[in-house]
């Protein structure tokens, strides 16, 4: 029990983040399966889950309207939160940060411990939602007021909006304390000669995303207790007056529902980066390893990193667009968040940089990673329209944003788990996992996620509302269900490939081809010792980085400077 469940080894608690991410995204696939079944045959019955939610089911055995947004609610919560929160940040952050920067354990092993602990009591409050009485809540994964706030507003309302509050407090703690120990452990612990410039990108990526989340779960967590002390001790923060809730007047308030959506972007909006800029560090590194050659403009994408991170907080008010904010407001967001775009497009040329010229090597990581490239180029398009306040105004609520920020965030994260996955695992176990299947799985998996997102901005433009459970009421929607069709179609497709990667990860563990400790001939400190690697990470003393361990990462007149020292 001590040595796997209350471990204080980074090592271990990596694989714990790794796997509870694992959990959470099959729970999060089975309800978007189940959402876009809705949406698509409204009119089939569902007999083993009405058996199990008895309560989410009308008498002729169909799904409810208010079941389906519970659903929603809950897939949008378990995938920002659970799986790409805590996938390539703590997951894999946890586990290879000490060993590329030649340290035997984090700075504070405890907390790293103690940050797991809360996330998994979290999950676990957060699924319990779903079997209280009333369900889970049904106010969506961005819980606005005042829906969010009367606890008699609808089934979900009452204590599965109370969990989930408690929730989503609970992980901002973690979140925290998992910052902190990655903060203090890159600038406390890095190997003797080791300076910060001399860093894989990758950890540069973990570093701006530690700093975006001590900054902005604090925010949450002010926010959510300000809407539990709403709900149950009468305050005023975000109900306004007159609002009549099942045909009666409720008391009188003075609150101002607009200022949770302050308060919620002001963290939902750095959030995006911290689920992409994990992603964007192991990338470049990744791009630099399979091309044999250095990262182009080194210093360039540090910078650009941390300016992502910084300007990350201040394009909030451009989720706030059809709020009624100023015009002013609107065109400095406006502003603000196509300046965002070129240090996001500065990455992308040094990407292609990398790339050119380079002995480009298709293993599987790369492929993914090439896929990363194209699903963040791809969604990055759409957030061009998004960022302009008039033509928001017409796409927001609609499946244009669905489909940019699956792709953008969600898709492309989910692609650099597959990477770092592919290309971490025979250190970690030993074993490579296989090429082919996991090729296979690419394939399926890119060509079907374009499949499905793609045509989610075409139905945005033809004005399809998004959090309908069903459209075919609409006459002018109804034209629009064949795509809806082939959206659901590509989707199942698309999720049962996914069992291909699935069997690889489950049968490489005991079954892949054994590998030499280096099998990619990568060039950083994790690949210096053993695999699986020692308890104390490095046999002996910390390595000593003045060896030309770092050509693919630092600069190049730096590395010929250590190459002569060597």
């Amino acid at each position: 029990m001590r040595k796997y469940f209350f471990s204080s080894d980074h090592k271990v608690i990596g694989l714990q983040y790794y796997f509870l991410a694992l959990v959470a995204v099959i729970v999060s696939i089975t309800l978007s399966v189940l959402m876009r079944l809705r949406l698509t045959w409204p009119e089939s019955n569902w007999p083993l889950m009405s058996a199990i939610f008895p309560s989410a089911f009308n008498a002729s055995g169909q799904m409810t309207p208010e079941f389906y947004l519970s659903m929603m609610t809950m897939h949008g919560t378990i995938m920002v939160f659970f799986v790409l929160t805590i996938a390539p940040q703590a997951a894999f952050g946890n586990y290879f940060l000490p060993l590329q920067i030649g340290a035997s354990q984090m700075a504070y092993p405890r907390l790293g411990q103690t940050s797991f602990g809360l996330t998994f009591l979290a999950f676990f409050l957060l699924i319990t939602a779903f079997f209280v009485t009333g369900g889970a809540p049904l106010s969506g994964w961005t819980a606005y007021p005042p829906l969010s706030a009367i606890s008699s507003a609808g089934p979900g309302q009452a204590l599965g909006m109370d969990i989930w509050l408690i929730s989503v407090g609970i992980f901002s703690i973690a979140a925290i304390l998992n910052s902190i120990n990655f903060i203090l452990t890159i600038l406390t612990k890095r190997a003797n000669g080791m300076k910060l410039m001399w860093l894989p990108l990758t950890c540069w990526g973990w570093l701006a995303t530690a700093m975006i989340s001590l900054l902005a779960f604090p925010v949450l967590i002010a926010a959510a207790l300000m809407l539990f002390f709403d709900r149950r001790m009468g305050t005023d923060f975000f109900v306004p007056g007159g609002l009549i809730v099942g045909g009666r007047l409720v008391d009188l308030h003075n609150g101002t529902p607009v200022i949770w959506q302050h308060l919620f972007w002001f963290f939902g909006h750095p959030e995006v980066y911290i689920a992409i800029l994990p992603g964007m560090g192991l990338i470049s590194h990744l791009l630099a390893i399979f091309s044999r050659k250095p990262v182009f403009g080194y210093r360039t994408m540090v910078y650009s990193m941390l300016a992502i991170a910084l300007l990350g907080f201040l394009v909030w008010g451009h989720h706030m667009f059809v709020t009624g904010i100023s015009p002013y407001s609107s065109m400095a967001f406006s502003f603000l968040t196509l300046i965002i775009a070129v240090p996001s497009s500065v990455k992308t040329l040094n990407w292609l940089g990398t790339l050119w010229g380079g002995k480009i090597q298709l293993t599987t990581p790369m492929l993914y990673s090439i896929g990363f490239v194209s699903l963040f180029i791809t969604g990055g398009l759409g957030g061009i329209f998004l960022g302009q306040s008039s033509l928001d105004i017409y796409l927001h609520d609609t499946y244009f944003v669905v489909g940019h920020f699956h792709l953008i965030m969600g898709s492309s994260a989910i692609f650099a788990i597959f990477a770092a996955t592919a290309f971490w695992f025979p250190k970690v176990v030993g074993r490579q996992m296989n090429e082919d299947l996991g090729k296979v799985h690419f394939f399926l998996t890119f060509v079907g996620v374009y499949a499905i997102f793609l045509p989610m901005h075409f139905l945005g433009i033809a004005g399809n509302p998004r959090r309908y459970a069903e459209i075919s009421e609409f006459l002018y929607l109804n034209q629009l269900q064949p795509i809806h069709k082939f959206i659901t179609i590509a989707m199942l497709v698309t999720v049962n490939s996914q069992l291909l990667f699935l069997i690889n990860l489950v049968t490489s563990v005991f079954a892949g081809k054994k590998v030499k400790e280096n099998p990619w001939q990568a060039t950083t400190l994790e690949w210096s010792t053993s695999s699986p690697p020692p308890p104390n990470n490095f046999e002996g003393e910390p390595p000593n980085v003045c060896r030309g361990a770092y050509e693919f990462s630092i600069p190049n007149e730096e590395k010929d400077f250590l190459m002569q020292i060597d």
